[in-house]
């Protein structure tokens, strides 16, 4: 596009809607004067092109601001609620004339008028305003551009300018509390380190007096040389370790909308999805998350989270999920696979193939009809959780 097209574009954009069409009232009627000889149509045509004229002086000058937004916090369960404050801060030389800023949030736009703000420097140079943001649902809540509007008093014609970017609010599902997972420890000698003392291991932790059955092969002969030397007595000193342990899980939930029942159950499958994240971030895990196109993967589970909060159903499915996770996140320890009352189990057999045989594996079905329980099928535990309240217990039975 050449500059003189960019700025007849850029021009054409200040005059909104409204002064669109009386400014197309005003040539029509104008036609219909000359034509007509109507000389009530060219006082009504005069009067259209006038208004529009004299919006335009309310557009000369520029509007100087540092706009800031702030949400706290950015990230909250669903039910809870966000603060947002935006304080708009005259940086001009000059006295900033009253202004209209606008703050979209999702998809409802608040509006605020901004009273004539002090030059820069000087008192009353700020305006702040404040807002609650209600929350209902797991999700992400887009928050801005915010802009602000100089423009004439009738609307006719404005100029907006964007002051910031879009900022998100990550809306987790509401989540039920969880006894630590036991599951997943493999002893990896790659892994961290953990309290847990052991007779080898790479973690080295202190010297220990010998016992019997300990093996030779950890006497530390020069302690233990020193030690009799000194005391004159006979003492055998062994190394004692700390366990290196791999814990690393992983979470899959289907996206296939035809496995689900009805979306609550999606919705349902998506809490005690986030509930089985949390507890893993407590309990210091790696944790991977997949549900359709999006996942996560690595040490930071606060990822994992954001990355559920943007999960949709989709045509992915469990089976795909699952490899893609195997894939990425080779070293996992225990999988979680969560999916409806109407899928295969076959689905379930080939999404928990998808990892090594070391690596102990749970299938979750969200079931509202169901009773609770824990069946073993073919060697793999399935879960029926008809609500979130039921996945506590269940997981604290079967992870032991």
């Amino acid at each position: 596009m050449s500059a003189s097209r960019r700025w007849l574009h850029r021009a054409a954009g200040v005059i909104n809607p409204i002064g669109w069409v009386v400014l197309g009232l005003g040539a029509l009627l104008a036609v219909v004067a000359a034509v007509a000889h109507w000389r009530e149509a060219a006082v009504l045509a005069a009067a259209c092109l006038l208004l529009v004229a004299l919006a335009l002086p309310f557009l000369v000058g520029r509007t100087t601001v540092d706009v800031d937004l702030l949400l706290q916090p950015q990230r909250v369960v669903a039910g809870d609620a966000v603060a947002a404050s935006i304080t708009v801060t005259n940086l001009a030389p000059r006295r900033l004339l009253p202004t209209l800023l606008e703050v979209p949030v999702g998809p409802v736009v608040h509006r605020y008028a901004v009273p004539s703000l002090g030059a820069a420097g000087r008192r009353g140079a700020s305006h702040e305003e404040n807002l609650t943001i209600r929350t209902e649902r797991r999700g992400v809540i887009p928050v801005g551009p915010v802009l602000t509007r100089r423009g004439d008093p009738l609307g006719l014609s404005s100029v907006d300018v964007t002051w910031t970017g879009v900022t998100e609010i990550m809306v987790r599902p509401s989540m039920v509390a969880l006894e630590a997972l036991g599951a997943g420890l493999l002893r990896d000698l790659e892994g961290v380190s953990t309290d847990a003392l052991s007779p080898s291991d790479l973690a080295f932790h202190a010297l220990r007096e010998y016992v019997p059955g300990d093996d030779l092969r950890h006497v530390h002969w020069r302690s233990s040389a020193k030690a009799m030397g000194a005391g004159g007595d006979t003492a055998l000193l062994v190394r004692q370790y700390l366990d290196t342990r791999r814990s690393h899980a992983a979470v899959v939930v289907d996206d296939a909308s035809d496995v689900w029942r009805s979306p609550d159950d999606f919705e349902t499958a998506m809490s005690v999805a986030a509930s089985i994240i949390r507890r893993s971030i407590l309990d210091e895990f790696d944790v991977s998350f997949a549900c359709g196109r999006r996942a996560s993967t690595g040490a930071d589970g606060h990822a994992a989270l954001d990355a559920l909060c943007r999960a949709e159903t989709g045509d992915v499915g469990l089976v795909t999920a699952a490899q893609r996770v195997a894939s990425a996140s080779p070293d996992a320890s225990v999988v979680f696979l969560l999916t409806g009352a109407l899928a295969h189990f076959e689905d379930l057999q080939r999404a928990s193939v998808s990892f090594p045989p070391e690596v102990r594996r749970f299938a979750l079905v969200v079931d509202p009809t169901a009773s609770p329980g824990v069946v073993d099928v073919a060697g793999l535990p399935v879960l029926q959780v008809p609500t979130k309240e039921d996945a506590p217990a269940l997981l604290q039975w079967s992870v032991r």
